[in-house]
């Protein structure tokens, strides 16, 4: 897939008019969902050039993400800019632009459907761009959720799928989108960085109040973008259900913004080594990074080796959406999935138990106008099992997201030892702190914490300073059993080990 501005960088009179029009460049987004339409609204309030324009889907009107409610609520002289942003007048009747419009006048064509039209929307306009003789329009998407492969029915990253798809993605509430008074930062993510320094620009001068800033990371981004809106499920159960309790909540959104970057590093590790970043005019640091390379290492059998790469970790606006979405504002409505996590709490609140399956759980969200189809932390969730082996994630890496996963898919056993662990503010806090070590660590606080210790000291001894190459430290200890006597969070990590192990 080729998706660059400039196919050939010596054509120079090419380069010099894309960069003396620049200014005058437009962007055009392709199926107007909740975010696209506040946006354009922020973009109307703000801006100054009409350099957007607007496609809804065939059959959907361009307002109609907006409940009634809303739309009284704005100014009418701005809808009436969205409105020209969405249409264009021919032989004297109003046409509302599609696709083809927006890849015949845009240098960036945003793709901004869900999960449910993705896929054919990227193979829809790479075959229109080439009818129209238009490659050298950026193609670009911001979908949230891991897509599947419709043959082998496998999940996968659609930016890993298509490297060179551009992914624009950063912190944004719809309402406060409309907040005259509110600022936001976002990145347009493209593999070639002088494409991505300028797709950046041209987004940059949409809205004064909207600061896009370059970045090569899509792959990693749109990952994080998918694993960020499950966490944000976990997050909206815990504001909810421990909103008495607000010592506890820095804690665990930590570890899920942690763990979202720790996950991200181990995905980038793997798909660098098959699509490595080629800096041929720019380097990183000239995009704004602060460093060309942040690489995790791990000690093994006394040799180094690295663990992930954490180079995309300098994008501001990327982690800047993780923590936006896993907290409740202080006016408006938090993010879709957010609500979502807040229903779970509400069910456990009622049930006394976890949800039996995920069904239930949509069926208690469609009770509060949350339809399955706007919640793509939910559509992730269900191929997390997948993801988490194709990139070999570490469960001291994720143990947050496989927690929130055996919520609803482990049996009715394992799931009240959960329930006790998500309904407690001490339980829930050991689980943060001791499912992020390493199963070794796991196994030697069983040691410490045995009575027996005393019994086996030599053996301990020996397993910590001496024998280093072998890790097996559960001699005369069943750790790996589900016990009365252990905690809650024991017996949930577990039994999330017996269903993630790689």
């Amino acid at each position: 897939m080729k998706n660059n501005f400039i196919k050939n960088i010596i054509d120079e009179k090419y380069f010099y008019s894309l960069i003396e029009n620049i200014e005058k460049s437009k962007v055009g987004f392709y199926s107007v969902g909740l975010y696209p339409a506040s946006l354009a609204y922020n973009c109307a309030m703000h801006g100054k050039s009409n350099n957007i324009l607007l496609a809804p889907r065939e059959g959907r009107d361009l307002l109609g993400a907006f409940s009634n409610d809303v739309l009284l609520d704005m100014d009418n002289e701005i809808i009436e800019k969205i409105k020209r942003m969405g249409h264009f007048d021919l032989e004297g009747q109003r046409k509302s632009f599609d696709l083809r419009n927006l890849l015949l006048e845009c240098e960036i064509v945003i793709l901004a459907s869900n999960s449910n039209h993705i896929q054919d929307d990227v193979k829809h306009a790479l075959e229109l761009r080439q009818t129209l003789k238009r490659e050298n329009v950026v193609l670009c998407c911001l979908v949230g959720s891991f897509c599947i492969d419709i043959k082998n029915k496998n999940p996968f990253i659609l930016c890993n799928k298509y490297p060179n798809l551009a992914f624009f993605t950063g912190f944004h509430r719809h309402g406060a989108l409309r907040n005259p008074n509110d600022s936001f930062t976002a990145n347009f993510c493209h593999p070639d960085p002088l494409t991505a320094l300028i797709g950046a620009r041209i987004l940059n001068r949409l809205s004064p109040k909207i600061q896009v800033s370059p970045g090569v990371h899509n792959i990693e981004c749109q990952y994080i973008k998918s694993i960020k809106n499950i966490s944000s499920i976990f997050a909206g159960f815990v504001n909810n259900f421990h909103s008495d309790k607000p010592g506890m909540l820095p804690t665990i959104n930590t570890i899920l913004l942690t763990q979202c970057l720790d996950q991200a590093a181990s995905v980038s590790l793997q798909v660098r080594k098959e699509n490595k970043l080629e800096n041929k005019y720019l380097s990183l640091k000239e995009l704004g990074y602060g460093e060309e390379v942040i690489s995790a290492k791990e000690l093994i059998n006394e040799k180094f080796c690295e663990k992930g790469d954490y180079t995309f970790s300098q994008l501001n606006a990327v982690k800047a959406d993780v923590l936006g979405s896993m907290t409740l504002p202080t006016e408006g409505k938090p993010t879709r999935n957010f609500q979502a996590g807040q229903v779970l709490s509400d069910m456990l609140l009622q049930l006394k138990r976890c949800p039996k399956d995920v069904s239930e759980f949509v069926n208690w969200c469609n009770k509060t106008s949350l339809s399955q189809g706007g919640l793509e932390g939910l559509k992730s969730l269900k191929f997390w099992p997948d993801i988490y082996k194709e990139f070999k994630i570490k469960n001291n890496n994720c143990s947050m997201i496989n927690l929130i996963y055996l919520c609803f898919n482990a049996n009715s056993d394992e799931k009240k030892e959960i329930y006790k662990v998500l309904i407690s503010s001490e339980e829930i806090t050991n689980f943060c702190q001791e499912s992020v070590k390493s199963e070794l660590s796991l196994e030697l606080n069983a040691k410490l914490n045995g009575g027996y210790i005393s019994n086996d000291i030599e053996n301990l001894y020996r397993k910590l300073f001496i024998d280093k190459g072998e890790k097996n430290l559960k001699a005369n200890q069943n750790i790996d059993k589900i016990s009365k006597k252990n905690p809650s969070y024991i017996n949930v990590m577990i039994i999330i080990n017996s269903y993630f192990n790689n």
